[in-house]
């Protein structure tokens, strides 16, 4: 499995329209039916830039999925943001593999 994760470094100054609109946006990424589920983390380091610093990570189905997303999907999803935010937001895309997850159960 793969996670897709956004890491998103936000002016101060639209930072509350921003908030807002990236809790719909992060739906409509879900909509394309190409990842299983989404975590919205406020990157607690501070940042010499300044603004606030988000990752969203996704997590895929699959490669081919998460492949399928960058050739049907990212564009369009990605240029919302660049009209609505332009020079105001930073962001930058890794892939993550997930080569072993590992849970505590306490009972």
């Amino acid at each position: 499995m793969y996670i897709y994760n956004v890491t998103i470094n936000v002016d101060e100054s639209i930072h509350d329209e921003w908030l807002i609109w990236i809790k719909e946006h992060i739906p409509q990424v879900l909509a394309t039916g190409k990842f299983k589920d989404a975590k919205l983390t406020r990157v607690l380091v501070e940042e010499d830039m300044g603004g606030v610093t988000y990752s969203i990570q996704y997590r895929s189905y699959s490669r081919a999925a998460l492949d399928a997303y960058y050739k049907e999907d990212a564009d369009r999803l990605r240029n919302e943001g660049l009209k609505k935010f332009a020079d105001k937001m930073l962001a930058f895309r890794t892939e993550l593999e997930i080569i072993d997850e590992y849970t505590v159960n306490f009972k």
